[in-house]
């Protein structure tokens, strides 16, 4: 399990400079962040820090006219204090009237929906992020029951965890670090799932079957890279869901699925972050 590092960028103006640096960071491998204007702190394990990427954010910032001052700084944090942190950051999601996301330790709420309990360690996931928001909102309004699930990019296992409850009857939930398979299949554990299979790997490691639903909350490049995997993988009439990535890049990569084949059904955001549902022709 990886040490991370934080950094804390101080933007003036705040907005909308917090979105456009959170886009280029996430691209840099940076995997969650937290909004503490006029600080965005942005987090990112050590063996994926690489010092020039920062540096080249940094002049494409200051290249900006309208940009008046961006000063960061970072912290090492050791794996031994990172469920603290998240701890001290993490409050229950209501996603909506019938869905609530929480941790073990919110032990005092009162509700009547579909709960996920997530205990996050250090991967990505937890309804916080708009992406997973989105993504967890859309579920909820398909018919899943009986249906066969490709998660990729699984994360905390939250998109798994949830398709499960709405009937799902087989889910594979890949994950490219060992460590996040691992919580992902604890989390399924936690929630009472037997219908997850949690895979450490790439696509490379999906089994033969194809999918009624890919749900894929990853940033833009590797959906680009992956598109026409997933169309191998999508069952004729199939669903893919696609977030991670801003609403400035929705053209792109709907002009790049409709190459490989998927129709665009269905677009929404929050606060600039988007989610595109496909279905394959």
């Amino acid at each position: 399990m990886s040490d991370y590092y934080e950094y804390s960028f101080q933007l003036a103006p705040y907005e909308p400079w917090n979105e456009i640096i959170t886009a280029y960071l996430a691209d840099a491998g940076f995997e969650s962040f937290v909004d503490e204007a006029p600080i965005l702190k942005a987090y990112i394990p050590s063996e994926n820090l690489i010092s020039e990427d920062i540096d080249s954010i940094i002049l494409k910032l200051e290249a900006e006219e309208d940009l008046i001052e961006c000063k960061y700084s970072y912290v090492e944090i050791k794996q031994q204090n990172w469920n603290a942190l998240w701890e001290s950051q993490f409050e229950p999601v209501f996603v909506s009237d019938q869905l609530l996301i929480k941790a073990p330790f919110h032990t005092d709420i009162d509700f009547d929906g579909l709960i996920v309990e997530i205990e996050p360690k250090m991967s990505f996931g937890t309804g916080h992020h708009q992406t997973t928001y989105l993504m967890c909102q859309e579920m909820q309004k398909m018919s899943l029951k009986e249906t066969s699930i490709l998660d990729m990019g699984a994360g905390t296992g939250v998109l798994s965890i949830l398709a499960e409850k709405l009937g799902a009857n087989y889910i594979e939930a890949v994950e490219i670090e060992s460590w996040s398979a691992e919580n992902c299949a604890e989390n399924a554990t936690r929630n009472n799932c037997s219908k997850i299979l949690s895979l450490f790997g790439d696509f490379d490691v999906v089994t033969n079957r194809k999918f009624d639903v890919i749900l894929a909350n990853i940033n833009k490049n590797v959906l680009k890279s992956h598109l026409a995997f997933y169309c191998t993988k999508l069952k004729e009439s199939g669903h893919l869901l696609l977030s991670g990535f801003f609403t400035t890049d929705n053209d792109e990569l709907i002009y790049l699925a409709e190459k490989e084949g998927f129709n665009l059904v269905k677009s929404v955001n929050k606060e600039n972050w988007s989610m595109l549902k496909f279905i394959k022709n």
